[in-house]
């Protein structure tokens, strides 16, 4: 019971690092508990199930706001939201029920501290490709200046790995180790060897943000279309024209507004003239089609003079909003309409002039580090993320969603301007710091600033390497452990 108790005192931690709540200095130890209840724990089984306790209780804490998706926008209702949602959380802690079973093999050992740190990362990095990636334990140091030095150069997996050395640390300690053991966290002070985040700057050039507000159960008719589009325009002149500085371009957000740029006559008029008049580009979310018809989540940048630049076909798509999962397909008899998008297949990098190029992800795409920094790889020197969070309602999940993507700016040393469709829209540096937001749930539109990076960083470059290299030390400790 004593086990138990520790592995869900680590799920009430984990929660409370992350928004809204954010006490973020809880991250670096939140994982002590169930680590000591891991050690303690001889019988395979049992840690495991240690792990998997602590998992589910995580993710209801987390992510309680899945449930309302499912049951209010998904058309489940409450009850089959909740039984849906419980699926969801009980096959997500599956990978915490892996690392505590692992984790109490590699605890036996001098080399603890770091290999149990490895096997975090190599465990976290899985989420995205299993199904389903969310918060990783290194967002909740996004507002921490050193740790985050290591960003550009790990990505936000160094950072977890800091936070797991400190919690394997302070477990071995209060299991009475011996010191030596627990000598690894002496390496820390390095962090400062590493560089200093950017300072702030205002940036040299101009985007203008637009979030329309449009609510999310608007039933849409050909004439509440059209005016929700002249709305939108109204909203998107009238923040052009109270600023000095033009815009060089103004982004729309993922809106439930059914936009068809290519195929939809009035609606190209509409954003052609309005980029000509405000002699921008114009970035938009829309609703494209592939070869073979079914419907895609795109991103539309329309050149100043009009016609369509580029365009954007969102890859990763959003688990029971635009696809259902293995082995929920179930729910596509429940839930009308869900499961209905195509991915697309490639990055697209849209080429300015002028030497400047942008790249734009959509909504959920933030949480794949290894993804968006295929935009940066590419070219792109500030990067659009579009997104619609009006999903979320009032809850924590719209904080949670901000804090992925600064993390996305600071692997990158990339400008991210967000424009979404109730908030939060707003500028992120190529720190990640957040430095202009858009008030909540109301319509508004404002200029804000930023610069064109060409340098890339050495996570831009190489990607998930650290992942693989505590996939590797992970793997080779728990065969060294075998074999002794």
């Amino acid at each position: 019971m004593l086990n138990f108790a520790l592995a869900l005192l680590s799920a009430a931690l984990l929660t409370l690092s992350f928004p809204r709540l954010e006490i973020a200095w809880l991250a670096p130890v939140a994982l002590a508990p169930l680590l000591i209840a891991a050690a303690r724990e001889r019988r395979p089984l049992r840690r495991f199930l240690l792990g998997w306790t602590c998992g589910v209780a995580y993710w209801f804490g987390v992510c309680y706001w899945i449930q309302n998706v499912l049951a209010f926008y998904g058309g489940l209702g409450e009850i089959a939201g909740w039984a849906v949602f419980t699926l969801f959380a009980v096959a997500k802690a599956l990978h915490m029920g892996v690392f505590a079973l692992f984790a109490g093999i590699l605890m036996r050992r001098w080399w603890a501290v770091p290999a149990v740190a490895a096997l975090w990362v190599a465990i976290e990095v899985t989420h995205g490709p299993l199904g389903f990636a969310w918060l990783a334990l290194g967002n909740a140091g996004i507002d921490m200046a050193v740790p985050m030095r290591v960003a550009q150069f790990t990505g936000v997996y160094g950072i977890s790995f800091l936070f797991m050395m400190t919690a394997a640390t302070l477990a071995l300690a209060a299991l009475r180790r011996r010191r030596r053991e627990m000598a690894w966290v002496l390496a820390l002070p390095l962090l400062y060897l590493f560089p200093k985040l950017p300072a702030e700057r205002p940036g040299a050039s101009t985007a203008l943000l637009v979030q329309p507000n449009i609510s999310q159960t608007e039933q849409w008719t050909s004439e509440s279309l059209d005016q929700g589009i002249r709305r939108q325009i109204l909203l998107t002149l009238h923040g052009a024209s109270s600023e000095k500085q033009p815009p060089e371009i103004v982004a729309w957000p993922e809106v439930p507004m059914p936009l068809y740029y290519q195929e939809d006559p009035a609606f190209r008029a509409y954003a052609d003239e309005l980029a000509r008049s405000l002699h921008a580009y114009f970035l938009v979310g829309v609703v494209a089609h592939a070869p073979s018809g079914d419907p895609l989540n795109s991103a539309a940048l329309v050149g100043p003079q009009g016609g369509l630049v580029s365009r954007y076909d969102k890859v990763n798509l959003v688990p029971f909003g635009e696809f259902v999962p293995w082995p929920f397909g179930f729910a596509n008899k429940i839930a009308t309409g869900m499961g209905d998008f195509a991915p697309g297949n490639r990055v697209v990098v849209s080429d300015l002039g002028a030497g400047h190029k942008i790249g734009t992800f959509i909504c959920y795409e933030s949480v794949f580090p290894n993804f968006v920094r295929q935009f940066a790889a590419s070219g792109a020197g500030v990067l659009f993320n579009i997104s619609n969070d009006g999903w979320f309602g009032k809850t924590a999940a719209r904080w949670q969603h901000l804090s992925i993507v600064r993390m996305r700016a600071a692997e990158n040393r990339r400008w991210i301007l967000r424009s979404t469709n109730d908030g939060i829209t707003g500028s992120i540096d190529s720190a990640g710091r957040l430095r202009r937001a858009l008030p909540l749930y109301l319509p508004a539109s404002a200029s804000v600033g930023f610069d064109y990076t060409s340098e890339q960083t050495f996570y831009t470059q190489h990607g998930d390497w650290f992942a693989i290299a505590c996939a590797t030390l992970a793997l080779l400790c728990l065969i060294a452990e075998r074999a002794i």
